[in-house]
């Protein structure tokens, strides 16, 4: 069983907050050999023309000395947990939340902006303190 990120609930009281329906943790089986677990499945109706939106959200922490080893930690993993999305569940929508802090440093740093638009992430801003949503970036 994989380790609670630090934040985990506070990004999980922030999507109650904003009235998700979650699933804690997602688990998936890809060919019936290997499982994974996103930190969180959440779904939410919307107005009825837009029908039921369902995201994924993987939570990462950025407390390490370097950001940039957790951010590689991190791509990886959303890589390979959208690569399983897209194949079990196409219709739910993967986000990397981050938190406040690392968004505002590491994340307007040219690289991270390159690999973010490159690799197509979709982030989740937090704050951790507060246990709210302060960004959705598509």
């Amino acid at each position: 069983m994989s380790a609670k990120d630090r934040y985990h609930n506070a990004v999980r009281n922030a999507l109650l907050k904003e009235k998700w329906k979650l699933t804690d943790p997602l688990i998936l089986k890809f060919e019936n050999e290997d499982e994974v677990r996103i930190d969180l499945g959440a779904e939410r109706l919307l107005i009825a023309s837009r029908g039921q939106e369902k995201i994924a959200v993987e939570v990462k922490s950025f407390l390490s000395e370097s950001a940039l080893f957790d951010y590689h930690a991190a791509l990886g993993q959303f890589l390979n947990y959208r690569l399983v999305l897209e194949t079990l569940e196409p219709d739910r929508t993967l986000y990397l939340a981050v938190p406040l802090t690392a968004y505002e440093v590491f994340f307007q740093r040219p690289l991270a902006k390159a690999s973010v638009r490159t690799y197509q992430v979709k982030l989740l801003v937090y704050n951790p303190i507060e246990e709210e949503i302060v960004l959705w970036i598509d």
